[in-house]
């Protein structure tokens, strides 16, 4: 346990004394985002590549304080150093892939190839992937190829879906924040510090940068920090949900894993359905930029950055708390659809109060 503070704490004061060097030089380089577009809710110019920095601070707090003392088996040792090299592997093509993005752009399809290719280490290299949905809709084992299309297609999902809900200041980051310090809890609880290890890491970052990037924000992630976000919490959601549950005791025993990750990633996947379904609607590709997402829908209400970023962080733990219902369900497929039926309650009454908010807007 004193490991896990440590490495929170490295990663969070690297991340909080390095950031104010990293605007200023930004600034002199003119690596900023210039409101130019009508999409774009801020309206100064504001440095996009806060995440070299969560990227920095969250590799050097894993790597520093990385042991594999408790280790007992030398398999396990194995898998866990080969592990531990494909994601830095796998890391850094997606950072230098977000990099460049920052600075100079980077065409969707392009990004789309770098995620294909990152997804197919991790999977076939690693065997980092989901083998079973653990009762999910009656589902129990996948086949290979299942799983390896599955895994692959989950990876890429759910980058993506960090990627797009970067779009108001401290959304992505406090998000972020919440999901890897629910994972680090659970990764303890299994006695699987490694991985409590990494999540406490990029949740000490995100921290960290949280201070600089709420509104109004001193700075933005980019992509370079939502893409390796993406990623960390990818490989982090694949191994929750693959633990051995005989590893495990209590109450999280009957907490069903596929729906406690669901739970937790619940607000990006729920955005990002929504959105490529509405693009999809309109005859646009799912990658078009536009103002139709949910946090946007929270700002048409009129509500400010601060009190949107709320409301999504209080609506991102109550869908946690909500997946703990399997234990008293004893039913995964029931914990999966009530968590469901609140996160689309909550998307229809954001709905309903920006319709209403519109219409008071409207000439008598």
């Amino acid at each position: 346990m004193a490991t896990l503070v440590l490495v929170f704490l490295t990663s969070f004061i690297v991340v909080l004394y390095s950031t104010p060097a990293l605007i200023k030089v930004a600034v002199l380089k003119r690596l900023i985002d210039v409101p130019t577009e009508d999409r774009k809710i801020h309206k100064r110019s504001v440095p996009t590549i806060g995440g070299i920095i969560i990227y920095a601070g969250t590799l050097f707090a894993f790597a520093l304080w990385y042991s594999i003392d408790d280790m007992l088996y030398y398999d396990k040792i194995f898998q866990s150093v080969k592990e531990f090299k494909l994601i830095v592997a796998c890391s850094l093509i997606l950072f230098f892939v977000g990099v460049k993005d920052d600075i100079i752009g980077t065409a969707p399809v392009k990004k789309l190839f770098a995620h294909i290719v990152v997804a197919l280490i991790l999977v076939l290299m690693g065997d980092i992937r989901i083998t079973s949905l653990h009762g999910v809709f009656g589902v129990y084992d996948i086949p290979n190829w299942g799983s390896v299309f599955l895994s692959i297609f989950t990876y890429v999902v759910v980058v993506n879906a960090f990627n797009l809900i970067d779009g108001i200041d401290g959304l992505a980051a406090g998000v972020g924040f919440i999901i890897c310090c629910t994972f680090g809890t659970w990764f303890i609880v299994a006695n699987e510090f490694p991985y409590a290890a990494l999540s406490f890491a990029l949740a000490g970052a995100l921290g960290g940068f949280l201070i600089f990037n709420f509104s109004p924000a001193k700075i933005f992630m980019g992509d370079s920090g939502s893409l390796v976000i993406g990623m960390f919490i990818s490989v982090l959601s694949f191994k929750l949900i693959e633990f051995p549950i005989q590893n495990l005791d209590g109450v999280w025993v009957q907490v069903s894993k596929p729906v406690f990750v669901i739970s937790a990633l619940i607000y990006p996947l729920l955005d990002t359905l929504r959105v490529f379904i509405l693009r999809a609607i309109k005859g646009q590709s799912p990658f078009t930029a536009d103002r139709t997402h949910i946090h946007h829908m929270l700002l048409d209400c009129g509500y400010s950055h601060v009190k949107t970023v709320i409301v999504v962080y209080i609506f991102t733990v109550l869908t946690i708390a909500a997946s703990f219902f399997s234990f008293y369900f004893k039913e995964a497929t029931l914990s999966l659809i009530t968590v469901l039926m609140c996160s689309l309650s909550f998307l229809f009454t954001v709905i309903h109060i920006r319709n209403k908010h519109q219409k008071k807007l409207l000439p008598k």
